[in-house]
């Protein structure tokens, strides 16, 4: 059976058993927080775990590395929509050990493209036409640099209010250990 048809299948089972009514809450976060994290495997359950959040807590954001790439990107709106639609009031960046951005090469991952089956003439269209591969697919040597680097660039967005707290942390994948790299409450 393939991925969907398995999807499916459960989907319509949770519906008919009515499964969905332990999830039930508000588009509101009740605790009034966004996070931005990475959109890693491992922290689908331990970071809700570990920050003793349930569903109906937090406004959760996912990026590869937990990383705001650009200030007008659609990582930063999501968090001012939740900010100001949704009625956030703090968030949090959580990057983590181990994180595959920190290893990401952009000569090596368009080869992969490559080996997908993408043309190397649709490459260099992209990079005539002002596509810097290199900065586009940056990854980063240190975790708690680039945890800084988001916060950093949240905090001094235009459209972010000075009184919302922006806190950087970082979770061990193996064991949901937090630890603060930025206290919002103290920038």
């Amino acid at each position: 059976m393939r991925i969907m048809e398995e999807i499916l299948l459960h989907n319509e089972r949770f519906v008919a058993e009515k499964e969905f009514v332990k999830y039930e809450t508000s588009k509101f976060p009740e605790k009034k927080l966004v996070v931005l994290s990475c959109m890693d495997t491992r922290l689908v359950e331990l970071l809700h775990g570990a920050m003793n959040l349930r569903n109906g807590d937090v406004k959760i954001i996912k990026s590869a590395g937990a990383i705001v790439a650009h200030p007008f990107g659609s990582i930063m709106r999501s968090i001012l929509v939740a900010v100001y639609e949704l009625k956030a009031d703090e968030i949090c960046v959580i990057g983590h050990h181990d994180c595959g951005m920190s290893k990401l090469n952009a000569d090596a991952f368009l080869e992969k493209v490559k080996d997908r089956g993408i043309p190397e003439e649709r490459i260099d269209t992209l990079k005539y036409s002002g596509v810097d591969f290199g900065q586009w697919l940056k990854g980063f040597n240190s975790v708690e640099d680039s945890v800084r680097d988001s916060v950093k660039t949240i905090k001094n967005h235009p459209l972010l209010a000075e009184d919302i707290p922006v806190h950087g942390l970082i979770i061990d994948p193996s064991t949901g250990k937090l630890d603060v790299v930025i206290d919002g409450y103290e920038d």
